[in-house]
């Protein structure tokens, strides 16, 4: 699967202490796993490139307590609170200067911020998508791409999960709804 550079961004989700860390209050050792094929992704993609995105999860401490039905906190206790190690980005992997990072308060990276309006801007088609979880924050910000006329390609072997049967079920559902899955040594920038 060969890739446009000028035309493609890598989007990293929320690869951060808080869920790659053993000592993240949400760590999933899937999560931690994918740290070196997500780093080898990137070298390709800047040796092309190709522009380089990394989602934040941040949860301001208050975000959830005026909330109608949404609280990330009641469902997964207090995790990646604004200012706190949990929400830097994992071990092993830099972010460069050249980098967009967008911080997020919900799964869904489009959600209220400008990621879209950054890849308009920059003439951006692909999304090569990787990073963690599965089911959660990767599968939100995937649909949402594809909703929004973009092109999600998940990358199987760049994404961390809980559970073995939450990875497969997100990539069978992104692959037969609004994406495509491939594997990290099918991806070429040219």
């Amino acid at each position: 699967m060969e890739f446009d550079p000028d035309r493609t961004a890598v989007v990293v989700v929320d690869m951060q202490n808080g869920f790659c860390h053993p000592e993240g209050s949400l760590y999933a050792p899937g999560s931690e796993e994918v740290v070196d094929p997500i780093a080898d992704l990137l070298d390709d993609a800047r040796d092309a490139g190709a522009s380089v995105i990394f989602t934040r999860d941040v949860h301001p401490p208050e975000q959830f307590e005026d909330t109608h039905y949404y609280d990330e906190f009641d469902r997964w206790g207090e995790h990646v609170v604004e200012g706190s190690w949990e929400t830097e980005i994992a071990d092993g992997l830099d972010v460069s200067p050249g980098d967009h990072v967008v911080e997020k308060h919900t799964y869904d990276a489009f959600y209220e911020t400008e990621l879209e309006g950054w890849l308009d801007a920059h003439g951006i088609d692909d999304l090569v998508i990787c990073g963690t979880l599965a089911n959660v924050c990767v599968l939100h910000t995937a649909g949402s791409a594809g909703l929004r006329d973009f092109r999600p390609v998940l990358v199987d072997d760049a994404i961390g999960y809980i559970e073995e049967d939450h990875h497969e079920y997100a990539l069978d559902h992104a692959d037969w709804l609004f994406g495509e899955v491939t594997e990290r040594t099918d991806i070429t920038f040219g």
